[in-house]
Parts: structure tokens; C-alpha cells; sequence
């Protein structure tokens, strides 16, 4: 580094505030029920592909080298003073639910952007190079699998499967990456980096509870995908004897009400169930639905309390099938990610970056998924947490943080950044 580096470094704040509602514009769309400006860029849409456009301009106007590889994965190359050192990586993703707010994702590419701007513009050399990723597909809402990118980059996932992966259309995601342009040339498994640090809004609560401006992310929860499917049998609604039915849709209800029982026994650790999709067929006033479809989300930071609950689960769907004649089920693997805890010296430079900037700051669990658990297989790896407004809502266009509260975040991000890459 130069003689002149400091031992902070602030950014500014406007520009990157600036930079985070310009993204925010490309997939925007009114929602109706909040009345507010939402965000509806998923993966590898048209949407998508204008804001990985606008990205990669961003960073070679900060006179980053730009490659993408075969899984659409982009990342933004800064030279250090020591070619053969490993790289220090920073990133998240921009693809996004269809719901979405400005800050899920985009904060982390946007705010590594901005320090490779702020160390540009101090004349800072570093000793290692800095990069700054962007993953393909990390909310998983269109091809079935979260955190797909950085999952194939750290090798878990394999680049064939993920190809073949179809969104409810039929479309693969091989075929579009072609069709947008994002079918990149670059082998997509990453060299280990020296140390990844990931930037992202909370996302939750805590933050605000504790009136604390910045978290230091120990590590992320076990998450467990699976979509079940509920064969019965269709009827008439008005002349079928309650007593000679199948009901798909009664069984699919008795699941979402089992879940939240095996929740609230508290006997399976801290256990959170959710079914976000669920549709039924024919889907029609009067008929009974013949069957059903549905997603069930658990979480757990404890991967035997996470296996037990999977368990219970698949009990209740074979006592379901011997409850009734007509009645059966079908489980598909969606996705799964055990505990994942993070690098404890990673953790102590972000809280050291945190005290420098006089910002207090608390140590917690991520309760959502980030690219930052996949990478973790491949090096040193921790995140800064962003405090959210309104409870910490994401997903929603109601997700919101402060210009102040992102720039702290970034500004920790910027010293903590600097500090690894110094590092021999």
C-alpha cells in the first residue's frame, strides 16, 4: 500500500445512494398494494440482464477488469501490487424476487463498487487485488435452487446441473444465459480467494431492536427447500359426501397447520417452517382439487434439529396418505445448505473497522441464505449486516435503509476491505 493509506477509509455516502436507486429503476414496477416503487428484476430476465449490463459499466468506469464466467457470474478485477497474491473478494447478487425492495443484494455489489471508487480516487494501492462479484440467481426463485452462482463457483453445485435447471415456463437457465448474453467463457469454479466479506441489509429485525447501526454476521442457518405435491382425488363440491372425498387442498392445509405445530412445540430447536407457494387443481369454485402443490421453506441453525423436523415431516405426510383413501404425495428436493459459521478472524477485522468508525455494533446469526455461506467453503469468509427500517422487511417493496445507515455499512465494508488486502 501507499506510504499515504489511511486507517479508515469513509466513502461518499451520495454517490453510492445514488448508485443504489439508479439499479432500482431497471425492473422497477408500482406495486398496488403498498403504493410504493418495487423492484421485479429475477434471474437472467430481460430485467436482470439491463441491470448486469449497467453493473459492468459501473465497474469499468472504476477501471475494473470485468470477466464473466460460464454460470453468468461477473466479477470486477483490481490489480494489487502483488500479482501473485490471492484476491480479496467482496460481493453479493442483483437478481431479485418478484416483490422485491433496492437493497437485497444490491447494496453488497454496489457498495464494493464504491470502494474500489473511494480507493481510486485516494490514490490507495493495495498489496492484494480486490474483486467484486456479482452471482447468478441467489434468491432461487426462478430455476428452484438459491444461491446457484456462488454455489457452482464454490463447487458444491455442478455447472451441468445447474444448466439444466427449468423455471415454470420450461426455459433453462443454460439457454438463458445464451439468450441475454451471459454465457461467459470463464471456467465457473473460482480460485479460492484469500478472504470474501459480503455487505447486505439485514433483512430482520434486530438491528432496529437493539438500536445498533452494525451486525457482524457469525454465520448462516441451515435451510431446507422441498416442494410436495398432493395427489387426491377432483369431485363435485355439491353432490361428493364429505366422507367419500380426497381432498388435495384439506391435505395440503393439514400440512401448513403441522408445520406451525412443529414450530411451536419447541422440540426441534429454532425451527421456522413457511409455505410460500402453494396453488391447487383444477383450481376451480366447484370442484374438489385433485391436487396440490406446495412449497415448504424450514430453517435451523442446528443441522440435528434440522434433519429431526424433516423427519416429522415426512411422517405427517405418510399418517396424511392412511388418512384418507385416494391420497397420496410426492417430495422433491428443492434445494438444501446446513449451518454454515463464519471465519472468526474475518468477524474480528469488521468489528475492529466498526470501533474505528465509532459505530456499535452486535454479533449474529443470518436467519436468511447469502452467497456468503457458499463461498465460506472456499476461504476465510464473514458479512456486515446493514439495519433494515419497518421491522427489517425485506422482499417487499417496503425494504428500506437509511443513506446514512448504508453508508456505514460500506464504510466498514471499505476499511475492513482495505485491511485484508494489506494483509501478508
Amino acid at each position: 500500500m501507499t506510504s499515504s493509506t489511511p486507517e479508515k477509509l469513509t466513502v461518499d455516502g451520495d454517490r453510492l445512494w445514488q448508485s443504489l436507486t439508479d439499479l432500482a429503476e431497471i425492473g422497477a414496477y408500482d406495486d398496488e398494494r403498498t403504493g410504493l416503487r418495487g423492484v421485479n428484476r429475477l434471474a437472467l430476465t430481460d430485467a436482470d440482464a439491463a441491470g448486469r449490463r449497467q453493473v459492468i459499466a459501473w465497474m469499468k468506469e472504476a477501471g475494473l477488469t470485468v470477466r464473466i464466467d460460464r454460470m453468468g457470474n461477473i466479477y470486477g478485477r483490481r490489480e494489487g501490487a502483488d500479482p501473485a497474491a490471492r484476491t480479496v473478494l467482496t460481493g453479493s447478487h442483483i437478481d431479485s424476487v418478484a416483490t422485491a425492495g433496492a437493497f437485497d443484494g444490491c447494496l453488497g455489489v454496489l457498495g464494493g463498487i464504491e470502494v474500489v471508487r473511494t480507493l481510486n480516487e485516494r490514490g490507495i494501492t493495495t498489496r492484494r487485488p480486490i474483486e467484486v462479484g456479482v452471482f447468478t440467481e441467489e434468491e432461487g426463485v426462478r430455476f428452484g435452487t438459491d444461491m446457484l452462482g456462488s454455489a457452482v463457483a464454490a463447487g458444491r453445485l455442478g455447472l451441468e446441473y445447474a444448466h439444466a435447471l427449468t423455471d415454470r415456463d420450461g426455459r433453462t437457465l443454460g439457454d438463458e444465459l445464451a439468450r441475454t448474453g451471459f454465457a461467459g467463457p470463464v471456467d465457473a469454479r473460482l480460485d479460492p480467494p484469500y478472504a470474501y466479506v459480503e455487505c447486505h441489509i439485514e433483512q430482520g429485525p434486530v438491528l432496529a431492536e437493539n438500536d445498533v447501526p452494525i451486525g457482524v454476521v457469525t454465520g448462516v442457518q441451515g435451510i431446507s427447500w422441498q416442494e410436495i405435491t398432493i395427489h387426491g382425488r377432483a369431485a363435485h363440491a355439491g353432490t361428493t359426501p364429505t366422507r367419500l372425498r380426497a381432498d388435495a387442498g384439506l391435505a395440503a392445509a393439514r400440512i401448513i397447520v403441522r408445520l406451525r405445530e412443529l414450530v411451536d412445540s419447541g422440540d426441534y430447536g429454532d425451527l421456522r417452517a413457511t409455505v410460500g407457494h402453494l396453488t391447487v387443481h383444477p383450481d376451480l369454485t366447484n370442484i374438489v382439487p385433485a391436487r396440490a402443490e406446495m412449497t415448504v421453506d424450514l430453517r435451523n441453525p442446528d443441522d440435528v434439529q434440522m434433519a429431526r423436523a424433516e423427519e416429522a415431516l415426512a411422517a405427517f405426510l405418510h399418517e396424511l396418505e392412511g388418512s384418507r383413501p385416494g391420497l397420496a404425495s410426492t417430495t422433491r428436493r428443492m434445494a438444501k445448505t446446513a449451518y454454515v459459521p463464519f471465519d472468526e478472524s474475518v468477524q474480528k477485522v469488521i468489528a475492529q473497522a466498526a470501533d474505528d468508525h465509532g459505530l456499535a455494533h452486535l454479533s449474529l446469526l443470518s436467519g436468511a441464505g447469502h452467497d456468503a455461506q457458499e463461498i465460506a467453503a472456499l476461504c476465510p469468509t464473514a458479512m456486515i449486516f446493514v439495519r433494515g427500517e419497518y421491522d427489517g422487511i425485506s422482499h417487499n417493496p417496503r425494504e428500506y435503509s437509511t443513506p446514512e445507515a448504508c453508508a456505514r455499512g460500506v464504510d466498514v465494508l471499505a476499511t475492513t476491505l482495505l485491511r485484508l488486502a494489506d494483509q501478508d
